[in-house]
């Protein structure tokens, strides 16, 4: 195989990996999601999304104020992960 045709290879399966790397979710289980992160105490947050097998809320904001990255099991919607920004 040419080298050419190697990398054109290699970069197409990097370009597929990126696009599927983060999915929106389902309306079912989105409406879920918001519903889990009210009964937290959450009131506003920017994006939902499923990646790397993992729920991801960015920039969820509490009741006081501060914000959070939030990592959330897909499963049980428990949060698992919760990053201050």
């Amino acid at each position: 195989m040419r080298p050419t045709l190697i990398l054109a290879a290699a970069l197409s399966l990097g370009l597929c990996t990126l696009a599927r790397a983060d999915q929106k979710l389902p309306p079912d289980q989105q409406a879920k999601v918001e519903a889990m992160l009210r009964q937290e105490g959450f009131t506003k947050w920017d994006e939902i999304e499923l990646d790397d097998g993992m729920i991801e809320v960015d920039d969820a904001i509490d009741a006081a104020g501060k914000k959070f990255d939030l990592k959330l099991d897909p499963q049980s919607l428990a949060i698992v992960k919760r990053k201050a920004e």
